[in-house]
């Protein structure tokens, strides 16, 4: 099993959603987030003050998949969330030992 954890642009998560939906992910956790990569965030004006917004928004998707699905559900995160500028977001991947289902102890791929 591997962990897939994305970080992408907020408005990139119905459009990633509905891909992995797509093919047959069926689960997935999704986190609100702040950071910043190589952007280093940007300056805004308000009421004619300037702030600095370092901290940008991002979407955090979890997800934990049988090995069989990774690479392709990898391709399909790249595919949806790309917009091709600075800030569209990384991938990191995560071997997972174990998954348990706590309502009926079922463990292992049949647990996701």
């Amino acid at each position: 099993m591997t962990k897939i954890e994305a970080i992408i642009q907020p408005s990139k998560l119905e459009t990633v959603k509905e891909a992995l939906l797509e093919i047959g992910v069926e689960g997935m956790t999704v986190i609100e987030v702040r950071g910043h990569g190589r952007q280093k965030g940007h300056t805004e004006f308000y009421r004619g003050r300037e702030y600095t917004i370092d901290l940008l928004p991002k979407i955090k998707l979890e997800l934990v998949l049988a090995d069989e699905l990774v690479e392709k559900a990898v391709s399909t995160i790249l595919a949806a969330a790309r917009t091709g500028k600075i800030g569209d977001g990384k991938i990191f991947l995560s071997r997972i030992d174990e998954a348990i289902r706590i309502r009926n102890d079922e463990r292992g791929a049949g647990a996701l």
